[in-house]
């Protein structure tokens, strides 16, 4: 499966943009999707993900009521709109697709259970 993340930018303090991870070569409906985040000096962490049938959402705290997940399994794509960004919001973003089909629960945050990447794309956020 290979995973390539767009879409970010760099964007004034408020500012909105949507990423999106269009995912090739391999099953993609079947899996729990995710999209993290890795600021400078900092480990790499779960931003949103969704379950195999987007009926299920889970997002960091950080980013409740401002992030939205969603994904469209007839294109393969998974998207993440983001709204009133923040300077903190600044990092590489990444999608993953979870290794396991049908799993959500206790590993959507996790990135040990993600078996495949995009190769991430830079959001700058300007105060």
């Amino acid at each position: 499966v290979q995973l390539q993340a767009s879409g970010g930018g760099l964007v004034q303090a408020g500012d909105s943009l949507r990423l999106s991870c269009a995912a090739s070569g391999g099953t993609f409906g079947s899996y729990t999707l995710g999209w993290f985040r890795r600021a400078p000096g900092k480990e790499r962490e779960v931003v949103a993900a969704i379950n195999w049938n987007g009926g299920t959402k889970k997002y960091a705290d950080s980013v409740k009521g401002r992030f939205t997940i969603s994904r469209d399994d007839d294109l393969n794509t998974l998207y993440l709109q983001m709204n009133s960004l923040k300077p903190e919001d600044t990092a590489v973003y990444y999608c993953g697709r979870h290794g396991r089909p049908y799993t959500f629960g206790s590993t959507y945050y996790d990135t040990k259970y993600y078996s495949y990447w995009g190769r991430g794309t830079q959001v700058t956020v300007s105060s």
